[in-house]
């Protein structure tokens, strides 16, 4: 099992109930790793945003060279028919996933039209905030140049894993990564916000890291809530500066960092006003089916 127990898996036109088994020994994926995948969330009856992962699932396919075999309504009409078979108030991790499954004889490529496709469920409570600190890795992210920076890579993740095994064998949630010229991209495994004067700044996307679909969500409802967030460069000078420092994702959304190094911030009326406005959209289009 990935990150839950209770678990449905959509393959082949048919639910599972479990961690169902989906690619073979010799499909592409299993020894040259190209898998895509995307991520949402259900909680408190509502899926914010499901649309957008179910389009950029279809995206990161096409990056990675693949024929997606399904469209992104059918990404999430699937979506929302698997959700209907936990409780209407479940917290759940919604993850759609392709694959290659062919490859060309004697060369590493994969065949486009030999795209695999299945979706996993799995319930998973929303963390709540507190205690969650910030490092800073010693691992920094590829250039565009260097991996398929661009999709939801599976293959990404090993470079994202080390970073976040480091960051907890030192006694921290998760870690500041660096770009190539030794930018603040982002975390492990989130995108991440600091605040200075009022002001809230996040690094500019250069490639090199996802331009979260929760990171545009947040970056927009604090602007119409009179916020000025500004998109920058920023080095760690600049979080070390900052006055407050959250970080956004699909599994816990909006969290607010209270530990950065030995520096300790709280929680401040910034990533609290963020989790709000966040919250509040979320809510303002509940899901009943």
């Amino acid at each position: 099992m990935a990150v839950g127990s209770d678990i449905v898996t959509w393959y082949e036109g048919t639910w599972h109930r479990g961690n169902a088994p989906i690619i073979g020994a010799a499909d592409h994926a299993a020894w040259l790793g190209s898998t895509v995948f995307d991520g949402a969330r259900q909680f408190d009856g509502v899926r914010p945003d499901l649309d957008l992962h179910s389009a950029r699932i279809i995206r990161s396919a096409r990056a990675m060279a693949m024929t997606p075999p399904v469209d992104a309504d059918t990404v999430q009409g699937l979506l929302e028919e698997g959700c209907r078979q936990f409780a209407p108030g479940a917290a759940l991790y919604l993850r759609p996933m392709m694959w290659s499954r062919e490859s060309a004889p004697g060369i590493i490529d994969a065949v486009p039209d030999s795209t695999g496709f299945a979706i996993c469920i799995e319930a998973l409570a929303m963390p709540e905030p507190g205690g969650f600190s910030l490092t800073v890795s010693p691992f920094r992210r590829p250039r565009p140049d260097m991996a398929m920076t661009e999709a939801k890579a599976g293959a990404l993740y090993a470079n994202n894993a080390r970073i976040m095994a480091d960051a907890r064998a030192r006694g921290f949630s998760n870690a500041l990564s660096l770009d190539h010229e030794g930018n603040v991209a982002e975390t492990a495994s989130t995108n991440v916000f600091m605040v200075r004067d009022g002001v809230v700044f996040t690094p500019v996307p250069n490639g090199t890291f996802l331009d979260g679909i929760t990171r545009q969500r947040m970056i927009a409802l604090l602007r119409a809530d009179g916020v000025e967030v500004v998109e920058a460069t920023l080095t760690l000078d600049d979080f070390d500066t900052a006055e407050e420092i959250f970080v956004t994702g699909n599994i816990a959304k909006v969290m607010p960092v209270e530990r950065y190094l030995d520096r300790r911030l709280g929680t401040g009326p910034m990533g609290q006003r963020a989790r709000a406005l966040y919250w509040d959209y979320a809510h303002s289009a509940p899901v009943t089916a």
